[in-house]
């Protein structure tokens, strides 16, 4: 037997038609021609090589991925309704990146504001207040006594959400607030909550209670619900009265995930997340709002209604960044090169999943070269073993340029995000440093300039992250076995596939 040419699949020896193998020929053939013009249109290069290298190796299974899975933007639809929140906004705050003072500030962040608000059309604003929570239970007995006081409204925006023994008091106040007349309304990402336990019975309680919810991004398509199924809703928002909020990168679930395989492994999930007083309470509420008009088609409340009762001064000025495939730009990917590439002594980075696009990859490495202190905080140990590889595959490259790597031990799965720039910036959010979060996931990105802020951040990463972390060994690490290597290469290629 023998096989035709580059198409080991065809048996010339079959007993197939010659017509059948011409017109299996020719089909392939234009699939491959077609696909060096189209795929590479408005995606980056890596992008369009890897999707161009499925495709050639596996015409068939290629092109049906692609089309599946291709295009990294949501429906036009979707999209033109960002758009049009946005717009009244805008058009509310008169065009204005910043409210209030911003002669303090230099020249790199002011410019950052500017960056923010042409693409995510929320302001910088003084008079904002934060408390960090670094305990995930904790944090949801904060929630909790939070909804438990609401008297108006309640917003609940989460990707994984399920009922267990450390959620449930706050799920309880959610729907009694209900019951009492608040008006509560709770997103869920459906795919992000899926298979976990606890999810079904919330469902039945949610839909038995009466109380107004949704799932963001359903894929449901007997229903005449779907869209890409791996573009999902990854923000973390709670927002109560338009007085307090809460935001960064718990779920709502127990800090096991509620996993057999996780409690045996000893996993515990480790978040960082904000407590906010201020104007930033009403620009989350704004993403919460966009948010449930893409999936009910319902206003909460009129956009051009969006009146910030911001000071002049005082207070910590911070900005709410929105991002996600609802945007035609990346908009947390150009904020995050935007502050690495104006650092001139420090940069903390914090992110469970660091898989970075060539451009995130220069900036880290520009400035480490330049001399300025570059710090990672990873975890040893990690949920998705794929993302792990990939992730680990940068490590010779960072070290290389002057990087310094702190794995965070094991079994601790280190979950928090946050980037620390200098003596006056801090990002926290929900938003990893990869790919999927620059690209396929809505994210929320705290901006906050502010050095009592900052110091407060520094403080947390020399008090709570660097004693539980030990420093990449880059001899012991370039060492490893030449397999290891190739698994993390291998790994690394399907980082591009978006």
């Amino acid at each position: 037997m023998s096989s035709f040419g580059i198409y080991p699949f065809i048996n010339i020896d079959s007993a197939w038609p010659n017509w059948v193998i011409v017109t299996l020929l020719l089909i392939d053939l234009i699939i491959r021609i077609i696909a060096l013009g189209w795929i590479p249109h408005n995606r980056k290069p890596s992008v369009a090589l890897g999707w161009l290298l499925a495709i050639f190796l596996i015409p068939y299974v290629g092109i049906a991925a692609f089309l599946l899975l291709g295009s990294s933007k949501l429906p036009k639809r979707r999209r033109d309704k960002q758009a049009r929140i946005n717009d009244l906004i805008r058009d509310q705050i008169k065009n204005r990146a910043i409210l209030g003072q911003k002669d303090h500030m230099p020249e790199p962040l002011s410019t950052a504001a500017q960056l923010n608000f042409d693409l995510g059309a929320l302001p910088m604003t003084h008079g904002n207040f934060f408390d960090l929570h670094v305990d995930n239970h904790a944090c949801m007995d904060a929630m909790a006594d939070a909804v438990d006081r609401a008297s108006r409204f309640v917003h609940f925006e989460f990707y994984i959400v399920a009922i267990d023994d450390t959620t449930r008091r706050l799920l309880d106040s959610l729907l009694a607030a209900h019951e009492r007349g608040v008006n509560v309304r709770i997103l869920i990402d459906h795919v992000g909550s899926l298979g976990y336990p606890g999810y079904s019975e919330l469902v039945k309680r949610l839909d038995s209670s009466g109380v107004s919810w949704r799932r963001a991004l359903p894929i449901r398509p007997w229903r005449g619900e779907y869209q890409r199924p791996d573009l999902r809703n990854h923000r973390k928002i709670l927002v109560v009265d338009g007085e307090v909020a809460f935001t960064g990168s718990q779920n709502i679930i127990d800090r096991s995930y509620n996993k057999a395989r996780n409690r045996r492994k000893g996993f515990q999930w480790k978040d960082l997340s904000l407590e906010c007083r201020g104007p930033v309470v009403e620009e989350l509420d704004a993403v919460f709002i966009t948010d449930w008009y893409s999936e009910t088609d319902e206003i909460v409340d009129e956009p051009d209604s969006f009146e910030l009762d911001v000071p002049e001064s005082g207070g910590i000025q911070a900005q709410v960044v929105p991002s996600g495939p609802g945007f035609e730009d990346e908009n947390n990917l150009r904020l995050f090169n935007h502050l690495i590439y104006n650092a001139n002594r420090t940069v903390v980075v914090c992110s469970p999943y660091f898989v970075p696009d060539e451009s995130l990859l220069h900036a880290l490495t520009t400035e480490a070269r330049s001399g300025v202190d570059v710090r990672l905080y990873v975890g040893e140990t990690s949920d998705h073993w794929l993302t792990h590889k990939a992730q680990q595959s940068y490590y010779d490259e960072l070290v290389r340029a002057g990087v310094r790597i702190f794995m965070y031990h094991a079994p601790t799965v280190l979950h928090s995000k946050f980037l620390i720039i200098d003596d006056e910036v801090s990002i926290v959010g929900s938003s990893n440093m990869d790919e999927r979060s620059f690209a396929m996931n809505l994210e929320v990105t705290m901006f906050i300039v502010n050095k009592e802020f900052t110091s407060r951040m520094y403080a947390l990463e020399a008090e709570r992250y660097a004693p539980n972390s030990v420093e990449l060994d880059a001899e012991e690490w370039e060492s490893r076995s030449l397999l290891k290597k190739y698994v993390e290469n291998v790994a690394r290629l399907t980082s591009s596939l978006l």
